[in-house]
């Protein structure tokens, strides 16, 4: 599980929440505004110092500051604005009302090997937002105008939404979806999942910093899968774990979430630093029983990383997740006494014909077993509290700065592991 450190201040607990950063290094955006200190108009503020620990230089760390301890801070019952700064330089930020990281969200663009850092936040009843740059995007885009016919639908253009119950006629290839499930991205790396009974994670190459999903998918179905100016659909899923994906553990094999009463997905975050899906598999049929899940899956930008977050309403047995088994591409594991793990795969995977490493970084206090079924290398885990986080990456050649190697993919992991194992220390002022 991902670990939230306490933080106290001379009243109540001030709780300051640090999901890691990644070291892919995103050009922070500022407004290049400096602070009126002398108006007397000038915004409530306060103070915390933010500490690396470690003797190794970290980049793109996000913080979120919850809701609850925003208006306990500033004493405030009125909405209120919030703005992050680094010294005299403004940080893009965002305020999360919904999705798993409620609060005010933040990405630090770096922090030195034993580095302290001094944090500022401002708040101000003035309701007007910086206009940060889009770094992060998450969508869901579907058809209206046509009919289902035979399960396929016929007709019709695609608009965005913010959520969708899905119908019960769609299925895989009903040309209903764009791209046929929700959508996520960084500036570094896109991802989706199929909407329907395979419930797979696969990934979008870029080749661009800017966001492009809302482009993908609109000039032919899965045109997404031809080289193009952005990038391209870089994995092969067929009927394996792709990347990361939901799964159980059953007599020898992975199975994905496929048999299911309904789905619901949802748009619960999209910003310019953090962008999340949310989605209810409502019936998930095991041989336990029935069970309905909850999943969270958020990315921030500067990362390739996206985390998971799942709550089941019953105890699922032999929860599992992993990756395709590719034999262009070799398995990589790692071998410390960290909090945190990985199985990786890297080499000429992609569709692209080029590098490709993927990996799933997991709590190894929840490990029950790393095994393999004929199509997927795989991780088994102990959810008896109903509970579960990982992270998923892709590590793409041609995105900008991409890693080339087998070499500088696995030092890439064995230092984000070191990272999520040690967090941040935070302390107000």
């Amino acid at each position: 599980m991902i670990i939230q450190p306490k933080i106290s201040s001379k009243s109540k607990p001030l709780f300051l929440y640090l999901i890691h950063g990644f070291v892919l290094v995103v050009a922070l955006s500022c407004t290049q505004e400096k602070k009126n200190e002398n108006s007397e108009d000038s915004p409530e503020s306060f103070r915390f110092s933010v500490e690396n620990t470690l003797s190794l230089e970290r980049s793109s760390e996000m913080v979120v500051i919850s809701l609850e301890d925003l208006e306990e801070k500033f004493d405030s019952k009125q909405d209120m604005s919030f703005r992050v700064f680094l010294g005299e330089e403004e940080i893009s930020s965002q305020l999360n009302k919904k999705g798993t990281d409620k609060g005010l969200v933040f990405v630090l663009p770096t922090i030195g090997a034993n580095q302290k850092l001094d944090i500022e936040v401002q708040a101000s009843p003035d309701l007007s937002a910086p206009n940060y740059p889009k770094l992060t995007q998450a969508e869901l885009s579907h058809k209206f105008g046509g009919e289902f016919k035979d399960r396929e639908y016929i007709g019709g253009h695609f608009e965005n939404v913010d959520s969708l119950h899905v119908p019960a006629e769609h299925t895989d290839h009903s040309w209903f979806i764009r791209y046929e499930g929700p959508g996520w991205e960084s500036d570094l790396v896109g991802y989706r999942f199929y909407l329907d009974w395979r419930n797979g994670i696969d990934v979008f190459g870029k080749k661009v910093k800017n966001p492009v999903l809302q482009d993908v998918g609109q000039d032919g179905f899965d045109s997404y899968h031809e080289p193009a100016d952005w990038g391209m659909d870089v994995l092969k899923v067929g009927k394996t774990l792709g990347l990361g994906s939901i799964a159980t553990w059953e007599d020898g094999k992975a199975r994905r979430v496929d048999v299911t009463d309904s789905l619901y997905a949802e748009i619960s975050t999209n910003g310019p630093v953090y962008s999340s899906v949310m989605t209810k598999y409502y019936g998930w049929d095991l041989p336990s029983g029935k069970t309905d899940i909850l999943a969270n899956i958020s990315i921030h930008s500067g990362t390739s990383l996206s985390r998971m977050d799942l709550e089941s309403t019953n105890t699922i047995e032999n929860f599992a997740t992993g990756l395709i088994k590719d034999p262009k591409g070799e398995l990589l594991v790692s071998d410390t006494d960290l909090d945190y793990g990985y199985i990786a795969t890297y080499g000429p995977q992609s569709l692209a014909g080029d590098n490709l490493g993927i990996a799933v970084i997991y709590p190894v206090g929840k490990l029950k077993e790393i095994t393999e079924d004929e199509l997927s290398h795989v991780l088994v885990f102990d959810s008896s509290d109903k509970k579960m986080s990982y992270y998923f990456l892709a590590a793409w050649e041609q995105e900008p700065g991409g890693i080339t190697s087998q070499e500088d993919f696995k030092k890439y992991l064995d230092e984000e592991i070191v990272k999520l194992s040690n967090p941040l220390k935070i302390l107000v002022k």
